[in-house]
C-alpha cells in the first residue's frame, strides 16, 4: 500500500483542492468532531481557508498534504511545542473523508512523516503527539506506528458536557 500514499509540500495550486476536501461544500466534516473539537474551530470559507493556508504553508516542510491513490486526503504538519527552542517536535495528522479511515493511509503517512522530520531535524532524539481519550483512532494509530503513550493529563479537555483526557504519544529515533 505505501506506494500508493506520498507526501506532497503544499503549492499555490493545491489549495482549492485542499479546501475541498477539508472544508468545501461536500466535505466529510466528521474529522472536525475528533480533530480537536473543544476548541470550536470554524468551517472555512475557501476566503478565510487561503488567508490561513497562504503563503505561510506554501512550500513549507513542516506542513504536507497526504496524497493517496493521485489525490489529497489528509495533511500531516510538525510544529516545536517549546518554540524557539527547537528542541520538542509534535506533529499532527488528518485525514479528512471518514470513508479513507481505517484502510491504513494513516499509518503509512505517519511513519513517512516521522521518518522526514528526524531526517530533516537530525540531532531531535524524540518526536511526539497529544490527542485526547476521545479520539481512539488516533491513539490507535500512535500505537501501530510503534509510539509510546508517555502521558495522561486526566480529565482537561471538555466537549459535550464531559471531561476527556489529553494524550500524549512519543518515539525516540532509534524505535522508529
Amino acid at each position: 500500500m505505501s506506494s500508493e500514499i506520498t507526501l506532497k509540500t503544499i503549492e499555490t495550486q493545491d489549495l482549492q483542492d485542499f479546501w475541498q476536501i477539508s472544508y468545501g461544500p461536500s466535505a466529510d466534516l466528521k474529522w472536525m468532531g475528533l480533530n480537536g473539537p473543544y476548541f470550536h474551530d470554524p468551517v472555512l470559507n475557501w476566503e478565510d481557508f487561503y488567508q490561513r493556508f497562504y503563503p505561510a504553508n506554501i512550500n513549507n516542510p513542516m506542513v504536507k498534504l497526504i496524497i493517496y491513490n493521485g489525490e489529497i486526503v489528509g495533511l500531516v504538519s510538525a510544529y516545536w511545542d517549546d518554540g524557539k527552542l527547537k528542541q520538542w517536535l509534535e506533529v499532527g495528522i488528518v485525514i479528512y473523508d471518514a470513508n479513507k479511515w481505517g484502510l491504513g493511509i494513516g499509518g503509512v503517512a505517519l511513519k513517512q512523516w516521522l521518518n522526514e522530520m528526524f531526517t530533516l531535524f537530525d540531532y531531535l532524539p524524540h518526536i511526539g503527539f497529544t490527542t485526547w481519550s476521545g479520539n481512539i483512532g488516533m491513539q490507535k494509530l500512535g500505537d501501530k506506528v510503534g509510539m509510546t503513550k508517555e502521558g495522561v493529563i486526566r480529565k482537561v479537555r471538555y466537549w459535550h458536557n464531559q471531561y476527556y483526557d489529553s494524550v500524549k504519544y512519543g518515539i525516540l529515533r532509534n524505535e522508529l
